[in-house]
C-alpha cells in the first residue's frame, strides 16, 4: 500500500512540474495600444494571433506576409494588428495593406539604424536628384558587417566587382517597394560568384524576415 501511494505521489509531482514548466514558457507580445504589438522572445504569428483573437491569415495580410507562408519574426519587431488602417481624407478612402507593411518596415528600420546608417540616408537624399541607368532585376540578400567583425558600416553593398566596380552608387528598389541607396564597397561570397546578386549591408535587427528577395537596380550618376 505504501509503495502504491509513493508511486502516485511521484507521478503527481512530475505532472505538476511539467505544467509549471509549460506555463513558464508561454510568451506574449507586448500590446502597444495602437493596434500594434512588440514581439517578445518565443512569440510566433500563431501565438500573437491567438492572443488577440484573430486568424493567422488576417495577421499575415495586415503585415504584407504570404498567407500560409513561413513567418519568421524577431524580438523587438513591431507587428501590425488587423484594423490598424485609418483614412486621412475623403479623396483617399482606402489604404493598400502592402503599403502599410512597407511603412511599418521602414519605421522599424529607421529606429534601429546607427549613425553610419543615418549618414548613408543623408547621402541618399542628395542622390535622388541625380540621373540613373537601369541595370535590370537582381537577387537581393542581406548581411550585417558587424556580425562578421567588419567596421565598414551599413552604407555599402557587396557586388560582383566585374559588374559594379567599387564606388558605384546604386539605387535598389525592393519587391515590396522599399528603396535603398548603397555604394559598392565589397564583394561577398555569393555576390562574387553570381553577377546577378547583391548582398546589402543592414543591421541584423532590421533585416527583413523573408531574407532573400528581388529588386530593380539602377546606377546613379
Amino acid at each position: 500500500m505504501k509503495k502504491v501511494l509513493s508511486i502516485a505521489l511521484v507521478s503527481a509531482m512530475a505532472l505538476s512540474g511539467i505544467l509549471a514548466s509549460t506555463s513558464n514558457t508561454v510568451q506574449a507580445a507586448v500590446n502597444n495600444g495602437d493596434n500594434t504589438v512588440t514581439v517578445e522572445k518565443g512569440d510566433t504569428y500563431k501565438s500573437i494571433a491567438e492572443a488577440n483573437g484573430i486568424s493567422i491569415s488576417a495577421l499575415e495580410q495586415a503585415n504584407g506576409r504570404e498567407v500560409g507562408g513561413f513567418d519568421l519574426i524577431f524580438p523587438g519587431e513591431t507587428i501590425t494588428l488587423p484594423g490598424a488602417t485609418t483614412t486621412t481624407d475623403t479623396t483617399n478612402t482606402t489604404t493598400d495593406t502592402s503599403a502599410q507593411a512597407t511603412d511599418a518596415s521602414q519605421q522599424t528600420q529607421t529606429q534601429s539604424q546607427t549613425a553610419n546608417t543615418q549618414a548613408a540616408t543623408d547621402t541618399t537624399s542628395q542622390s535622388t536628384s541625380t540621373t540613373s541607368t537601369s541595370q535590370g532585376t537582381f537577387k537581393i540578400s542581406f548581411y550585417d558587417p558587424a556580425v562578421l567583425g567588419s567596421n565598414m558600416g551599413y552604407s555599402g553593398v557587396a557586388a560582383n566587382l566585374s559588374v559594379f566596380p567599387k564606388g558605384t552608387q546604386l539605387k535598389i528598389t525592393l519587391a515590396d517597394g522599399t528603396v535603398l541607396y548603397r555604394t559598392v564597397n565589397d564583394t561577398g561570397t555569393f555576390a562574387n560568384s553570381n553577377s546577378q546578386q547583391l548582398d546589402v549591408a543592414m543591421p541584423s535587427s532590421s533585416i527583413p524576415s523573408y531574407g532573400v528577395t528581388t529588386a530593380s537596380v539602377e546606377v546613379l550618376s
